[in-house]
């Protein structure tokens, strides 16, 4: 399988599963990895998972949301998590940005999104694609994309592409010189109004207009410029700019 195949050699790492379902996946895995720990929200598939691998030791099914999951007190030691799943389309976002809240205990994720989602996290600055959820994933890890999945390829099919993606955790804040909070929140002001110029976007945010405009001369960036042209390191030269740094 492409996606527990992407994670490479798990025989002696700790694995953590979202959503298994009906343990597709987690039956793989149950027989490749060190320890599997399968965190699953629904209260009739979890109670099954639990008896399916009763018998397999190293196999642990957690019943919770992941997203009240602390993913900490899942690592063995210093060890670092592999975290695979087939994301929800309504919560991607805000399991990946939870994900990356644990970074640190985390080496690698390979997820399953719907292409569209896929799009935005691996997008270019200056592309359709480009915006905030592009940005934050690429602060905090190595986007690959995998495989892309035609709905032929389930039962019963979707009416969407889906699109296997790697996510390999390198954060760049140390590089970039920023603080990982405040220039994340920079970004979410920089991305408020897609349609608006990053001026704009930031003197809504309470940022003085003549500041702004003095921050953009100095870092290069035209006065008409918005958010999604620009990559990480105009960005952070901006944000340290409006800092007085």
């Amino acid at each position: 399988m492409a996606i527990a195949d992407s994670l490479g050699d798990v025989a002696e790492r700790t694995v953590v599963e979202i959503g298994p379902g009906g343990g597709a996946i987690t039956e793989v895995l149950s027989r490749r990895a060190g320890r599997l720990v399968a965190i699953e929200l629904d209260r009739e598939l979890a109670p099954r998972l639990r008896a399916q691998f009763a018998d397999t030791p190293s196999v642990e099914v957690i019943e919770a949301d992941v997203l009240a999951v602390d993913l900490d007190s899942l690592r063995r030691g210093e060890e670092r998590l592999l975290v695979v799943g087939n994301l929800p389309y309504y919560i991607t976002s805000d399991i990946l940005l939870w994900l990356f809240h644990f970074h640190a205990s985390i080496s690698r994720t390979v997820v399953m999104v719907q292409r569209e989602v896929a799009d935005r996290v691996a997008a270019v600055p200056g592309t359709r694609d480009y915006g905030l959820l592009s940005a934050t994933t690429q602060l905090y890890a190595r986007v690959e994309r995998v495989l892309i999945l035609p709905p032929s390829a389930f039962l019963p099919p979707p009416k969407v592409h889906s699109t296997v993606l790697r996510l390999t955790m390198q954060p760049r804040f140390a590089e970039l010189g920023v603080e990982p909070d405040k220039f994340i929140a920079f970004l979410k002001q920089s991305f408020a109004q897609k349609r608006k110029t990053l001026a704009k976007n930031l003197r809504a945010a309470g940022f003085d207009g003549a500041r702004v405009a003095e921050a953009l001369q100095s870092a290069g960036i035209p006065p008409m410029a918005r958010a999604e042209e620009l990559g990480p390191e105009p960005m952070a030269t901006l944000w340290k700019g409006l800092q007085g740094r």
